[in-house]
């Protein structure tokens, strides 16, 4: 096929999303309640979330039916190109053929609203009136704001304090959509006044704005809590990126042989990889898949394989995943969204039993790579996503080194054009590498919950 980008016609539109836990060799691990260190069931969920949300949660459904209205909602900016970066490979100098999914093209600039719109129409049609939650870089908080928008849901949304400070752009999305945006932590939840009591000066993190999200949402019977990522009800929503991928990779006669997505909590790694690693479980198919992730906040490549809290608060279930330990507080690098102590249930799993790998970079040569790619292919990433940018040159150059002629694969994620700031840094020569350093982990670390 001749063409650079790839289009699929709307009425080829995957009509389902796919859930990787029908494929799975061997279960995840239980969620386990708090208090009784026993497996949650779907009542001890049911305070913060939607029971159709709940049934997708703990749902060993392979292929799970988008409904209608969710879909012509999708229509707005879906099916999203893959496209070819043929200029980009020229400039490498490189015989690999790169290929990237675009879903900067969404309302919200980046993939999160493949679930958001999902979970604002679970909520709606179980008449809840208000949504919380926390958002990073603000990519999160500004997708459930166009999403509860939409559908009439009143949304409220804990901004991490040094995202907020950093990308008024995000929280003015957040705003001209109707929602309300506040710096985290706050003053507003036990949660928030107790770490600034700690801490004036925090720079907050996500546990801290999740603690206070879901603080509130326990407290209001009008109030619903919603995650972007890490639970297994968000990686199925954002499967439609792979699935569609998938497609458009047959319409090109291609099929990749590596398979990178950036990581933070693992939703646009997941929805892009898992129906590339379905292909790899059921069907033997050898890609190699790799998570990308800041060397400031290590999960899956420093990180233990634990049961721990998903917020700093100790307030939600206990799952196991590869943490850095609840109360962990990143530096404040500028992939905002990236900076989540834990990795999904699902993603952790895939990775502890080998079936996909992970690399982590410091922010100064991820940016390098994203103005490369943009001087050659025109699109300026967000921070998170020139992980995968700078995961995806290296295997391209790997390539120039062997003469192999693989074919790369990345989800670009989103564009960064409300992350100007970290670029003005980045030009000025003041944006700078941070190692997360042993003993804090360790420290971290040490105040996991007992039961492994």
């Amino acid at each position: 096929m001749d063409s650079v980008k790839i289009f699929l016609a709307e009425e080829d539109m995957p009509r389902h999303w796919y859930n990787i836990q029908a494929d799975l060799p061997e279960p995840m691990p239980p969620v386990i309640h708090p208090g009784t260190h026993e497996p949650i069931g779907p009542d001890d969920l049911a305070p913060l979330f939607p029971m159709g949300l709940i049934a997708q949660e703990v749902s060993q459904e392979r292929y799970i039916e988008i409904p209608d209205e969710i879909l012509d909602i999708y229509k707005i900016w879906r099916p999203s190109p893959l496209v070819r970066a043929r200029n980009w490979e020229k400039a490498l100098g490189t015989p690999a053929k790169i290929y990237y999914k675009w879903e900067g093209v969404s309302p919200a600039g980046s993939h999160k609203p493949n679930t958001s719109i999902a979970q604002a129409w679970y909520n709606k049609e179980e008449g809840v009136q208000r949504i919380t939650t926390e958002t990073g870089a603000g990519q999160w908080g500004s997708a459930l704001s166009l999403a509860c928008n939409f559908f009439g849901i009143e949304c409220k949304v804990y901004m991490v304090r040094v995202s907020f400070d950093q990308k008024p752009y995000r929280r003015l999305m957040m705003q001209s959509w109707g929602a309300t945006c506040i710096p985290s932590p706050s003053d507003q939840t036990n949660a928030g006044r107790k770490i600034l009591e700690m801490d004036p000066d925090t720079p907050g993190s996500l546990g801290i704005a999740i603690s206070e999200a879901v603080e509130e949402a326990a407290m209001r019977e009008d109030t619903k809590y919603s995650l972007g990522s890490v639970l297994n009800h968000v990686m199925l929503h954002q499967t439609i990126i792979g699935l569609e991928s998938i497609m458009q990779f047959e319409m090109a006669g291609d099929y990749p042989d590596v398979v990178i997505g950036c990581a933070g909590g693992g939703s646009n790694f997941a929805g892009f990889a898992f129906p590339f690693v379905r292909d790899m479980l059921v069907d033997e198919k050898k890609t190699k898949v790799i998570a990308v992730e800041p060397k400031a906040c290590p999960t899956l490549t420093r990180g233990l394989y634990k049961y721990d809290f998903g917020d700093t608060a100790c307030t939600t279930p206990l799952i196991r995943m590869h943490t850095l330990g609840h109360d962990f507080v990143p530096a404040p690098l500028h992939a905002g969204g990236l900076r989540y102590h834990g990795m999904a249930p699902s993603v952790s799993h895939l990775y502890e039993k080998g079936y996909i790998g992970a690399q982590a970079y410091h922010q100064k040569e991820c940016f390098d790579a994203a103005l490369g790619f943009a001087r050659a292919e025109g699109h300026l990433v967000a921070p998170e996503t020139s992980h995968a940018v700078k995961a995806a040159m290296d295997e391209a150059l790997a390539c120039k080194e062997s003469g192999e002629a693989k074919v790369v694969a990345f989800n670009a994620s989103g564009h960064g054009h409300f992350d100007m700031g970290a670029y003005e840094k980045y030009f000025a020569g003041d944006l700078v590498n941070y190692e997360y350093p042993e003993r804090k982990i360790e420290e971290a670390l040490s105040k996991l919950p007992p039961l492994d």
